[in-house]
């Protein structure tokens, strides 16, 4: 009868342990710096509709313009992983969250707290749902993620013409329901993108770049989901 050696394997299990919890503590810091960043938003817009000085200063007239597409740009223009270091990243992230903040503090004037309390709360179980999915499916999310960044392309760019020309009720709830259903695809896809890019031979920079890149697409699917289904929830103030 051949013997086994039980510290033939032990190399092989080392390693496998070693990968697991790098992994999970790589997915604790995306899912923590994302909260960080909606947390953030949220302390920014109640403090914003605290002050009607801050909501006169930042809202009223052309610079209500300039808030709004401000953190477009730097999503676009200034948060680039491959090129700019994880201090740099954090400090773009923070900039991010502070002006969605400074714009999400008019929904305390359109909507009830109940609401805005119970959509945040779906938006959270979906939300979770989804993450979960995105995590332990072993089917490839890739072709799934393709539609649902056509779908989002799709809605920013109805959602300024219907904002600036066409002002369609009927339309802006297809949007809202379109916005749903394409940030709960790029959310399950991101998930899964994050698991399979982190690679302990990256080094802590390059995981904390992949991380912060992460927690910016979800905090952004976050955030879409909610909105949108405030939208549909909300029935206004009385």
């Amino acid at each position: 009868m051949n013997n086994i050696n039980p510290d033939r394997f032990s190399g092989t299990n080392t390693s496998a342990v070693s990968y697991d919890a790098g992994l999970k503590s790589h997915m604790n810091r995306v899912y923590a710096r994302m909260s960080f960043g909606v947390l953030l938003s949220a302390v920014v817009s109640i403090f914003m509709a605290n002050s009607p000085e801050l909501l006169k200063l930042f809202l009223s007239g052309p610079q209500a313009y300039i808030v709004m597409f401000a953190p477009v740009a730097i999503v676009f223009f200034g948060f680039n992983p491959a090129r700019m270091s994880s201090n740099t990243l954090r400090l773009s992230f923070i900039a991010i969250s502070v002006l969605y903040g400074i714009s999400f503090s008019s929904i305390f004037f359109m909507y009830n707290i109940g609401d805005i309390s119970r959509a945040f709360l779906l938006a959270t179980i979906m939300f979770s749902g989804l993450s979960i999915f995105g995590y332990t499916t072993k089917r490839d999310l890739g072709p799934l993620a393709t539609f649902a960044f056509m779908g989002v392309l799709g809605v920013f760019a109805m959602s300024i013409l219907n904002g600036f020309f066409f002002k369609n009720e009927g339309l802006a709830d297809i949007i809202s329901l379109v916005s749903i259903v394409a940030f709960a695809g790029v959310t399950a896809w991101e998930t899964q993108n994050m698991k399979q890019l982190y690679n302990a031979a990256n080094g802590d920079e390059g995981n904390s770049r992949i991380a912060w890149s992460g927690a910016l697409t979800l905090y952004i699917s976050f955030v879409a989901i909610f909105m949108n289904l405030l939208r549909f929830m909300g029935g206004g103030r009385d």
